[in-house]
């Protein structure tokens, strides 16, 4: 299924955003809207620990739903995979599973902390390479066979650390104009949206910097759709030359 300029960035109807609300109040009533605390998680069974400022993959669901899609078809164990926005590494564990070698990059040095520790309770730290940054800085133009990203998906400028993870004023142009550059021969993308937020950037961004956009991965909740992108460079068809013969030669 291709992805295009209508991509289903219109909100919800109004009873599943009513539902969401009423969820919302019964996460305050349970407690568990205080994710932004020290909390040991395990997604699909793997132990995370998650500190405060830092993103938490199984409530916010976002980080749960991209490992669940990270398997050896799409990571083969030769592969150079990059994790953009780590937070707290859960798509860099899940990578390292299957990947010859993993960088991790989170502009919050929490996250970054928070990475580093979850690489050692999966005794992955021998795969994973975590590094603080903005976007592409840090990589000193390395090329990777494969690029996650789970980017903040609202517009606007971030108040702390903690809100970088979910508002950037120029993530989607900066990260599109720089993809190119490190990707290998044969190299994609894994661009995980949502849809809260400005997501429809991201997608007229990668199509004005030449990418093309296809559907991975979808998931519904009742307040929420998350769709996994795949997003390759552009195949250039070069138009056949026809060759017009010497004079004198045959035709």
């Amino acid at each position: 299924m291709m992805a295009d300029e209508s991509w289903r960035v219109a909100r919800l109807p109004l009873g599943a955003r009513l539902l969401g609300k009423v969820m919302g109040l019964g996460y305050r009533l349970t407690g568990l809207h205080r994710y932004d605390d020290f909390r040991l998680e395990r997604v699909h069974g793997a132990p995370f620990l998650v500190i405060p400022s830092v993103s938490n993959p199984k409530l916010l669901r976002s980080g749960e739903f991209f490992a669940a899609n990270i398997n050896s078809r799409l990571v083969h164990h030769e592969a150079a995979v990059l994790d953009m926005g780590t937070g707290s590494g859960v798509c860099a564990v899940f990578a390292a599973h299957y990947a010859q070698r993993v960088v991790a990059v989170d502009i919050n040095p929490a996250a970054v902390r928070c990475a580093a520790i979850n690489t050692l309770l999966n005794n992955l730290d021998h795969k994973i390479d975590v590094r603080q940054g903005d976007l592409f800085a840090p990589l000193n133009g390395e090329r990777f066979d494969l690029v996650l990203f789970n980017p903040p998906f609202w517009r606007g400028a971030p108040r702390d650390h903690r809100d970088q993870a979910w508002r950037s004023s120029d993530a989607a142009e900066r990260f599109a104009a720089d993809l190119a550059a490190h990707l290998k021969p044969g190299g994609a993308a894994l661009v995980l949206l949502s849809t809260f937020g400005d997501c429809g950037a991201f997608l007229r961004e990668f199509r004005n910097h030449g990418f093309e956009i296809s559907v991975h991965a979808e998931r519904r909740f009742v307040n929420e759709r998350l769709t996994l992108f795949r997003v390759v460079p552009a195949t250039r068809v070069v138009p056949a030359t026809r060759l017009v013969p010497a004079a004198g030669s045959p035709a």
